[in-house]
């Protein structure tokens, strides 16, 4: 297998500038040409801000790590950032940091509650409109979580401190999306498509990084060592024969070396994966099969569980995947 070798000749605090600076510009670039009148242009736009969104998301993760910049404070200011362009922003940043940090200490998946006992438990008309929602590619529960952090701190008295704030973002977003149909129906047509296009994206790759049992927030969490982290750990590679094509995920794609490491940045885990799997990574999933897998299962994982994967047996046919498990929507 080929590794990625780009950027390991790079100064570091001059990749991090270029890779922000580059996530910042392709997403106005994006909303740019989607105000064209020219549909070419408009299709470059779509493609350029559905980018932008999935970079965001990837880079804020890096950033939430600290494997951006050797300081703190600018991990911190730029990951808040990113999150205003991802629509994440209405989840306080340290909450985010310790959701997604207690996902590597814990092994586990937190979850706000138990997700198939709330699709199971709607009304059968609400539960009828989600089905035909998700069997449409319309993402409704990853927005029914993003909905539960902005009216959060009205549901739950020790959030009350953030009401202000969450009515401040409300206002501003909507007035910017107003703003935008105002000046262009067509582009606010369009980046309502990216968006959806976006969340769809995050969502996949989420999906199929793990076989961890759901930890309800809150609740007791089994105790897991560093084996059960790695075999219920998955990797999947945009391309495993032009690794380049993996930066269309900044690399996440090899989870195992991440989770081995959490602290090595985005353009060193080709080579952390290489040193430690070399080309016999038994946790590397193809591509093609795990489409196949979030079409095929797109309905059954929001009544049940993220499913197994038994690659000796069943194979990753079988493999459910998870869903609500996304760092941008922390519980």
């Amino acid at each position: 297998m080929k590794t990625n070798t780009l950027a390991i000749g790079f100064n570091p605090a001059l990749l991090s500038s270029l890779v922000v600076t580059y996530v910042g510009a392709i997403y106005l670039l994006g909303i740019a040409l989607l105000l064209n009148h020219d549909w070419r242009f408009n299709i470059a736009g779509v493609i350029l801000t559905v980018h932008g969104l999935v970079l965001s998301a990837y880079l804020i993760h890096e950033l939430l790590h600290d494997n951006i910049f050797k300081q703190r404070n600018l991990n911190r200011l730029f990951g808040k950032l990113f999150t205003h362009i991802n629509g994440a922003c209405y989840a306080p940043y340290d909450d985010m940091v310790e959701h997604h940090i207690n996902h590597h200490i814990h092994h586990a998946d937190f979850v706000p509650f138990d997700i198939a006992k709330f699709c199971n438990e709607l009304s059968p008309p609400l539960r009828s409109l989600l089905v035909a929602l998700e069997w449409a590619y319309f993402p409704a529960f990853e927005f029914i979580m993003r909905w539960r952090l902005i009216v959060a701190p009205f549901r739950n008295p020790e959030k009350k401190h953030l009401r202000w704030r969450n009515l401040g973002l409300m206002a501003y977003r909507s007035s910017l999306f107003i703003l935008l149909g105002f000046i262009s129906w067509k582009a606010f047509l369009l980046y309502t498509f990216s968006y959806i296009c976006f969340v769809n994206l995050v969502r996949f790759a989420d999906a199929f990084h793990h076989t961890y049992e759901y930890a309800i927030t809150g609740g007791e969490i089994t105790k897991r060592d560093r084996i059960y982290e790695q075999a219920n750990t998955f990797s999947n590679f945009v391309s495993p024969k032009y690794p380049w094509l993996n930066l269309l995920y900044l690399n996440f794609g090899y989870h195992n070396a991440h989770h081995h490491d959490m602290r090595c940045p985005w353009y060193r885990l080709p080579e952390l994966h290489q040193s430690l799997y070399g080309d016999e990574a038994k946790n590397l999933l193809p591509l093609s099969t795990l489409i196949g897998n979030y079409h095929r299962f797109r309905l059954s994982r929001l009544f049940g569980g993220q499913g197994d994967v038994d690659l000796e047996n069943a194979g990753v046919e079988a493999f459910t995947g998870g869903i609500g498990v996304s760092l941008l929507t922390p519980s």
